[in-house]
């Protein structure tokens, strides 16, 4: 069985300023270099309440903060000095790349390499961006931009 590497209860601060975020400083956390930003994907919870897709993010000086959501805190009914119990495990799931999109990257076997050179993030940029077009001819031709972007060793925000 999977042991989390953070188990314990933390206070809830937030960011000067209108629109602050709330989060929680977990000290235990180490910075990922081979991510984003030093980010680290975890997955867990929060006095119950699942969190998946979650990323600490970097405040500097090695220190990791886990942001909390309004909807979570909603969920959970607390807020800024409140303390919280939260329990967290590394996210190690790979990124899943659709079959569809997969076999027509692998048509071009120097697209495939390139996209799977690529960060997680730019390719989940690649995935949204051909997944959320709303019929089947426009999906198609984002494939083959995003082949040809591919190709020429960019990304969608660096074309």
């Amino acid at each position: 069985m999977e042991k989390p590497f953070v188990d314990k209860e933390y206070v809830l601060e937030k960011f000067d300023g209108k629109g602050g975020w709330t989060y929680a400083v977990i000290p235990e956390a180490v910075t990922s270099s081979k991510n984003y930003f030093n980010w680290v994907k975890v997955r867990g919870s929060i006095d119950g309440v699942e969190l998946r897709g979650y990323k600490l993010m970097s405040m500097g000086k090695g220190k990791l903060f886990l942001p909390v959501k309004a909807e979570i805190r909603k969920k959970i009914g607390k807020k800024e000095g409140d303390r919280v119990h939260i329990i967290l495990y590394e996210d190690n799931t790979p990124l899943e790349i659709p079959e569809e999109l997969r076999l027509c990257l692998a048509d071009e076997p120097k697209a495939y390499e390139n996209f799977m050179n690529l960060t997680e993030g730019y390719q989940k940029e690649f995935i949204n961006y051909i997944y959320s077009a709303k019929t089947e001819n426009t999906r198609v031709e984002r494939i083959a931009k995003t082949i040809n972007i591919v190709l020429a060793g960019k990304t969608l925000s660096r074309q």
